[in-house]
């Protein structure tokens, strides 16, 4: 599959992105583990068809530490028992999060959530949640692909 479209060819693409890479960098400094970041955002990337961001996330989470086994999963979270209460409920939170149209999150969803995270933790995730699926979105719409990504690849680019 080639690139429909380079976003870093136009001024205006260019510079929302490096500025939308430099806001979810952000997250970085929250409490939530790294792992369960990209274990979010991978199974965000597999709801919305971004082989970019499934690359991305399932590379990330590798070099955090995730095994093959878990991230095998992700995609079928919900009958494993290799995620923990608090993954679930942020696997959870994700699918719903992305899947808006269907219902929304739904309040025992909302409940998990608030049973395994502090309110910056929920924060956190909520606007994890929503950045990845903005990130998905542009990078279907401009069919990037996946299969190319090195870890940490994007690090300079906030600065």
């Amino acid at each position: 599959m080639e690139p429909r479209f380079n976003l870093f060819d136009s001024p205006t693409a260019a510079k929302i992105a490096k500025r939308f890479y430099a806001t979810s960098s952000v997250l970085e400094g929250s409490t939530l583990p790294k792992s369960l970041r990209e274990l979010v955002e991978l199974r965000v990337g597999q709801l919305n068809g971004c082989g970019f961001c499934v690359d991305i996330h399932t590379k990330e989470a590798a070099a955090a530490g995730e095994t093959a086994l878990r991230l095998n999963l992700v995609a079928a979270w919900r009958h494993t028992t290799v995620f923990s209460g608090a993954e679930r409920a942020a696997l959870a939170l994700a699918e719903e999060g992305t899947r808006l149209g269907d219902r929304g999150v739904s309040d025992e969803t909302w409940a998990e959530v608030r049973e395994h995270f502090d309110d910056d933790q929920i924060g956190a995730l909520v606007c994890l949640v929503s950045l990845i699926n903005a990130a998905t979105r542009m990078n279907v719409i401009v069919h990037n692909p996946g299969g190319s990504y090195e870890p940490g690849m994007f690090a300079g680019m906030a600065s």
